[in-house]
């Protein structure tokens, strides 16, 4: 066997054609260090009886390059902290291993809800409810105050709901005026109230009236205790360090936390009369404030009171960044815990978002906190926008994204593949939903994608994982402000830029989204050589989008980007700093900054001096991505794009999920390449215009420079130099000896397998 290292992958040769069983389907697997191909495993009760879960298992070796199963449990009355659990997934991980497949386990605090209940009853996640009445000069005010049903996967189709009763925990009353409340009238009249029902679906206060409430409104403060850790539970990480601990002596390639935050909510809560609260959030809100009363802030909050609007705008803003950080601290601890029991190259699967825009829904859920949750992959989610999964990629240094896709319709994992493989990413293949999770297995829900040719277009996809580590070349970022987005008192809110970057994609200029949080946390930075960078990611043009309440040290960031070589641009004015104090932002910012007036016309100029400045356009996104309510752009599946290290990519997969025929001549770098392939063509050339590297599904012929092929059959290949400068090789699903134009270029290939489509 053959060692050798490529992008500091190290590979060992296949096994020769005509072998047999487990080693067939080995040679199926990419090497270790290379990005895998993920698929999602969801863990019903049938996987629980004797031995079922091979079935899955050996569907997926044969039938697919999956070499990773990001597995989560969907057995309803199963904790992952039951003994039989941990075994079963046990035997399930070392049967894998025998196919070449890892299994990453879902091993969150929410698939052990039950268990945790148990062991810190007083640490459950309330949700405050909000609910105003008009009070009279006599008789009683009633209000009646439902729960609400919070529900998602974690919870098996049930609910978040406890057992436990609601109660009062806070009542006012006051007079409104034309600008809100009049703050000077508000009094606690908590003690005045009686509950006249409690119970864990609904509280019901009676409140009695005379001559003094007379004209008044009182809001009623009701909490509800949800089956779920408390957020900012004291023992919410030592509770996720045991689980994880427990399965210490498991051979699992990593960990899931999905989706992690609060309960979910649909709809973001418009009225902004629903609040997380526990007594522990509560503390922790006015350490974050310096001593601000929570219960009373949260009056404040939804309703407004007449000459408080910065207060106001300050208690929200604290409010979110609390639970911004709060849910980073727990997925990073998270994070840290996996790669202490499993090692450093354990992976941490799946994805922080939960929603998968980032939009008022998120907002509630995590803090929209994706940017500082910290994953080795950047991993997002459905209809995720582009140019957030981009972003991520640059913000850890990833050599892919991945996205977590399903769709009932087969012909959109074709178009997302091949979309992905141009834009520097891969699809998590999550299984087709078509019909009741409890009443069907997972197994039938894969065999549409294992059919036809969409593991084949997979694995010439994964071709581009041996040559290039490197993330989409987006000119453009779109640093959205943070805090005024997801300041619902405040000029912009729910709006994070997306409609700018979108017109930016649709011209065939890439962006990435980045909030100003990362210009606090440094992460968004001046490079050496002038430019703003964001990891490895050089940008022509910088837009800074609706700064309002952002913290003024965010100015002198861009003073110093002044006197660099990206051109800057504001779109929004700054008038308020994050406390909500008057703030003449605009002034603060340097002169230098391109002031425009809306997103369309601030994407319009930029386009304008890009092409003047001889950057070449992309592939335009000119597909619609929608979920919901919400609608973003998406790339094609044909077309050409070029990465941060310089690789140009063209990919053509309109027709056949296998890939579509690319026959024609590129110029790359001034340099023309002339090729005949199926479905993908990357090309890297060096400073001499020498090829770097290539990969190329069904390849025919490559002519580029003095570098000449012509194969007797279509191969898929990738060819690359290492550091001597000698090329290395990987051969894909080809029989028989290595051709010999290739012979001559290098001895040193690997040899990959290709799956047998599921018949």
């Amino acid at each position: 066997m053959h060692r050798f290292t490529c992008l500091g992958i190290v590979l060992v040769t296949g096994l020769a054609a005509g072998a047999e069983s487990d080693e067939l389907l080995l040679s199926l697997r990419l090497p270790a260090n290379v990005p895998p191909v993920i698929a999602v495993w969801g863990w019903q009760e049938p996987a629980f009886q004797p031995a079922n879960y091979k079935a899955h298992i050996e569907m997926m070796a044969r039938h697919s390059g999956v070499n990773l199963l990001a597995t989560t449990l969907r057995a309803p009355g199963r904790l992952v902290t039951d003994k039989a659990v941990r075994e079963e997934i046990g035997q399930a991980v070392r049967y894998a291993a025998r196919f070449g497949i890892g299994i990453a386990m879902d091993l969150d605090v929410r698939l052990a809800r039950e268990a945790f209940a148990q062991a810190h009853p007083d640490e459950l996640q309330q949700v405050l409810r909000l609910r105003e009445v008009a009070l009279s000069n006599s008789g009683e005010a009633t209000l009646a105050i439902p729960r609400d049903r919070l529900s998602d996967h974690y919870t098996f189709q049930a609910t978040y709901n406890s057992q436990q009763a609601g109660h009062v925990v806070r009542a006012y009353a006051y007079e409104r005026g034309q600008d809100g409340i009049k703050p000077e009238t508000v009094r606690d009249i908590t003690a005045r109230c009686r509950a006249t029902v409690a119970t864990a679906e609904a509280v019901s206060v009676s409140i009695p009236c005379d001559p003094d409430t007379a004209g008044k409104t009182a809001c009623v403060m009701v909490s509800f205790t949800l089956l779920t850790a408390d957020v900012f539970a004291p023992h919410l990480l030592s509770f996720q360090r045991q689980i994880l601990n427990s399965y210490r002596d498991v051979p699992l390639a990593g960990a899931c936390k999905d989706e992690w935050g609060f309960p979910p909510c649909f709809d973001g809560n418009p009225a902004h009369d629903d609040y997380w609260y526990s007594r522990f959030l509560a503390r922790a809100y006015g350490e974050q404030t310096g001593g601000r009363e929570l219960l009373r802030d949260c009056l404040l909050m939804t309703y407004g009171e007449a000459g408080r609007e910065a207060e106001r705008l300050a208690a929200v803003n604290n409010f979110r960044e609390m639970c911004r950080l709060r849910n980073a601290k727990v997925e990073n601890d998270f994070y840290d815990a996996v790669k202490s029991i499993w090692g450093p190259g354990a992976v941490v699967a799946t994805h922080p978002t939960w929603w998968p825009y980032p939009d008022r829904r998120e907002f509630k859920k995590n803090g929209l906190d994706w940017w500082i949750v910290r994953r080795d992959w950047a991993q997002t989610d459905e209809i995720t926008p582009y140019c957030v999964r981009t972003a991520l990629a640059k913000k850890w240094g990833s050599p892919v994204w991945f996205n977590m896709y399903y769709s009932p319709n087969l012909a959109d994992y074709q178009a997302e593949m091949w979309a992905g493989a141009l834009t520097g990413g891969r699809i998590d293949y999550h299984p087709l939903w078509p019909v009741d999770l409890a009443k069907e297995p997972n197994e039938t829900r894969y065999h549409a994608l294992l059919r036809g040719g969409l593991m084949r277009g997979d694995c010439r996809v994964r071709l581009l994982n041996f040559v290039t580590q490197s993330p989409l070349d987006c000119p453009v970022a779109v640093v959205f402000g943070q805090p005024c987005a997801m300041n619902w008192a405040g000029p912009a809110y729910d709006d994070v830029g997306l409609a700018m970057s979108d017109a930016l994609w649709q011209a065939g200029y890439p962006a990435d989204l980045i909030p100003t949080t990362e210009i606090w946390t440094g992460s968004l930075v001046l490079g050496e050589d002038g430019y703003v960078q964001y990891g490895p990611q050089r940008y022509r043009a910088v837009v800074l989008y609706h700064p309002d309440l952002d913290k003024a040290a965010m100015a002198e960031f861009f003073h110093k980007a002044a006197k660099g070589k990206s051109t800057l641009y504001r779109v929004g004015d700054w008038t308020r700093g994050f406390e909500g104090q008057g703030f003449d932002g605009n002034a603060s910012l340097p002169r230098e900054m391109i002031v425009l007036d809306d997103a369309k016309t601030a994407a319009e100029r930029i386009v304008e001096r890009l092409i003047a400045a001889g950057i070449a356009r992309q592939a335009r996104a000119d597909r619609a991505l929608g979920f919901g309510d919400c609608r973003s752009v998406a790339p094609p599946a044909q077309g050409t794009c070029r990465l941060v290290d310089g690789t140009h990519v063209v990919v053509s997969g309109v027709e056949s999920a296998s890939g579509d025929p690319i026959q024609r001549t590129i110029n790359v770098d001034g340099h023309d390449v002339a090729v005949d392939a199926v479905g993908l063509l990357a090309i890297r050339l060096d400073e001499q215009g020498r090829v770097g590297a290539v990969a190329a599904g069904g390849l025919k012929s490559l002519h580029a420079g003095e570098l000449s092929i012509d194969l007797p059959e279509r191969t898929d290949l990738a060819l690359w130099r290492d550091e001597q400068g000698h090329y290395q090789g990987v051969l894909q699903g080809s029989q028989g000896p290595v051709p010999a134009p290739l012979l001559k270029l290098t001895e040193n290939w690997l040899r990959l397998s290709v799956p047998v489509p599921y018949p």
